[in-house]
């Protein structure tokens, strides 16, 4: 129910309730009122515009006797139903339209996202349980700021697990809690000055590049090749910190070898001021060979600023994510982004504590990773038909693999061809930073993403893909 404000004429030519008759009916007309609205009541009414309730009583009546309101027995008044209006000759309003009119279905029956999760794989019952308990157990602290880095409970677990699957030590005092990546790049960015340069490969992920470059922050786009970031054209920048990531790059899908990772701590070591940005926001993915430990797990000399995320884990509403701070910026942090307060709700943080710390987290993890390696794997399966016409990279971690054209087609064609089937891909094209221009030696490159997908739309999928590509 809405409440109304009408003002009235106070030059006496009209009465009252023909001033709210027609206020009313043109708000329908108009499309400010909307089907099936209830309006106040005529007690509520008349005490809101301190008027009598028989002139507001009046008012409804006409409008109803017209068709532009309904009077339900013991509910009240609502708005008509359009197609009533419609047969009285009403001109609906924009509103209306947008509201009567039905969705437009999208051009392609399936998407291989790259943003796509198994919605069947979330466990629904785990969380609602969770929701509940934290309610009883902790209703006295839900309504009382928390610690602006985050709850202590949380980040302590955070940090062992952290130790046991990523090979990362810290402490819970070097953590920061916020909701998602952006927020906690934002932080970073206080942290680290408007002066600091940062190096991104050429071809990055495109929303770290933005934020970085809105905060003021000078970018250098350093080449990069098979194993990733380039030391070489790295040494050659001015920068004083590098934005990688090495579990799996976005979009490239590179996992980094030892011996680059090795190379870069190298050179974050060279000078005091440098540090590296490592962004390893979907580790827990791997299908190929054993887990490499975090590059942050190799740093001796504390200049990994580490990031990490629950989203691609759990799911992206979790919306939780992790900034683990090198001990020499955290007095940084405390002078200049304490005064941050978390962006994290209690409720959220005290249920994702108790789903890690019960092990719920590692359960849930391990049906993730057979429900996803089953997915890479019926992919990969059906891409073999595709060997004549293209190469494949980036299928031993993540979510997601690149197709490359053999028969110098464009992206933008072979795009267009999967539509035309009812299937939708992601260029690499559109994934470039702005201005840039594809290479010569990427033309023709389309992402698969395929977490979101089951194993029967993956099959829909790569038929239809096969009679869009088929020469």
């Amino acid at each position: 129910m809405i409440d109304l404000t009408i003002h009235f004429d106070g030059s006496g030519e009209k009465h009252l309730y023909e001033q709210i008759y027609e206020h009313i009916k043109k708000e329908i007309r108009e499309g400010k009122l909307l089907q099936e609205e209830r309006l106040p009541s005529t007690r509520s009414l008349a005490e809101n515009l301190q008027i009598s309730r028989s002139t507001a009583s009046a008012a409804y009546e006409q409008l109803v006797a017209e068709g532009y309101l309904e009077a339900r027995p013991n509910k009240g008044y609502y708005v008509s139903r359009y197609e009533d209006l419609y047969h009285l000759g009403v001109k609906k309003g924009k509103q209306q339209e947008n509201q009567e009119s039905p969705p437009k279905k999208n051009a392609y029956k399936i998407e291989f996202a790259l943003n796509g999760m198994g919605e069947d794989l979330f466990p629904h019952a785990t969380w609602r349980s969770l929701y509940k308990e934290t309610m009883k157990k902790h209703s006295g602290d839900l309504f009382r700021l928390g610690d602006p880095q985050g709850e202590m409970e949380l980040r302590t677990t955070i940090s062992r697990y952290l130790h046991s699957s990523r090979g990362v030590n810290c402490s819970p005092s070097q953590i920061l809690i916020g909701a998602g990546n952006d927020y906690l790049l934002l932080v970073l960015d206080k942290i680290l000055g408007e002066r600091a340069s940062i190096a991104m490969e050429e071809i990055t992920y495109n929303r770290a590049f933005q934020l970085f470059k809105s905060c003021g922050h000078q970018i250098i786009r350093v080449g990069m090749d098979a194993n990733g970031i380039r030391i070489d054209d790295l040494k050659k920048s001015e920068a004083s910190l590098a934005y990688v990531m090495p579990a799996h790059q976005f979009p490239m899908g590179i996992v980094m070898p030892m011996s680059r990772r090795m190379e870069l701590l190298g050179w974050a070591h060279e000078k005091e001021e440098r540090y590296l940005i490592e962004d390893d926001y979907d580790s827990e993915f791997r299908y190929q060979g054993k887990p490499i430990p975090a590059l942050c797990a190799s740093d001796v000399k504390d200049k990994v600023i580490y990031i990490g995320t629950f989203s691609k884990s759990i799911a992206p509403a979790i919306r939780i994510s992790y900034l683990v701070l090198p001990e020499s910026l955290l007095e940084k942090y405390r002078e200049k982004a304490f005064f941050l307060a978390s962006t994290v709700s209690r409720t959220d943080q005290f249920m994702l504590n108790e789903f890690i710390r019960e092990g719920y987290f590692e359960r849930h993890l391990n049906k993730m990773r057979k429900g996803y390696k089953n997915k890479h794997d019926l992919l990969l399966e059906e891409l073999r038909a595709f060997g004549h016409a293209f190469t494949i990279s980036g299928e031993n971690a993540g979510l997601h693999l690149l197709l490359h054209s053999k028969q110098n087609k464009t992206d933008s064609k072979l795009q267009q061809e999967a539509l035309q089937c009812g299937v939708k891909v992601t260029t690499l094209s559109e994934l470039l930073l702005p201005g840039d221009t594809i290479q010569s030696n990427h033309e023709g490159t389309v992402l698969l993403g395929y977490g979101g997908l089951t194993e029967i739309e993956i099959l829909e999928g790569m038929k239809a893909l096969k009679n869009a590509w088929a020469e």
